[in-house]
């Protein structure tokens, strides 16, 4: 049971690994579509209609996909004034306390995304603009991106409660800390 606990937590975190890496370079698409914008605008006087928009549903999509790999990083914003003083096991303890309230948003808003996401599909939408491209797909990237983070979160709780509980399916790296560079 411990194995197949531990390979589920290692496979949710490279899966979030792997598409945070990927959807990270869509930092790159957006500088050039932005510069791109700049270049039109100012240099030859002729602005587009579309890199604005592009650029925002890109970002919309970094925004949302990046969850689960900030979370498998520990790259979310903490209230560390207790936190961070007290031992790993108290520490473990408050955090599962606190999941629930993860839970809580996480789920509601994988709720209502996959309620907006299919409602956007079926009508295939867009955006109404004088470019008018579809965002369907930006809408299907809240509920995945949102599963995504589910998942992660819950590794970090099988994680709390295995350091909690002193239960051997998890065994903290020793280079993986709080806020490890990405």
């Amino acid at each position: 049971m411990g194995a197949m606990i531990s390979a589920f937590m290692r496979g949710v975190t490279r899966l979030n690994d792997f598409i945070g890496r990927w959807i990270a370079l869509l930092v790159f698409a957006m500088f050039a579509f932005l510069l791109l914008e700049v270049g039109f605008r100012y240099l030859l006087n002729s602005p587009t209609v579309w890199t604005n928009e592009l650029t925002q549903m890109l970002f919309g999509i970094y925004a949302v996909m990046s969850g689960g790999y900030i979370m498998a990083h520990r790259g979310h914003v903490n209230v560390d004034l207790l936190h961070s003083h007290m031992p790993p096991r108290k520490r473990a303890f408050t955090d599962i306390l606190t999941s629930v309230v993860f839970f809580i948003f996480t789920l509601a808003l994988l709720w209502f995304g996959i309620d907006m996401a299919r409602e956007s599909i079926s009508s295939w939408e867009t955006s109404y603009s004088a470019w008018n491209p579809p965002i369907w797909p930006v809408k299907l990237a809240i509920p995945v991106g949102t599963a995504l983070l589910v998942l992660q979160g819950l590794v970090k709780l099988l994680e709390d409660i295995a350091v909690a509980f002193n239960l051997d399916y998890y065994t903290p790296d020793e280079n993986e800390s709080e806020g490890e560079q990405l």
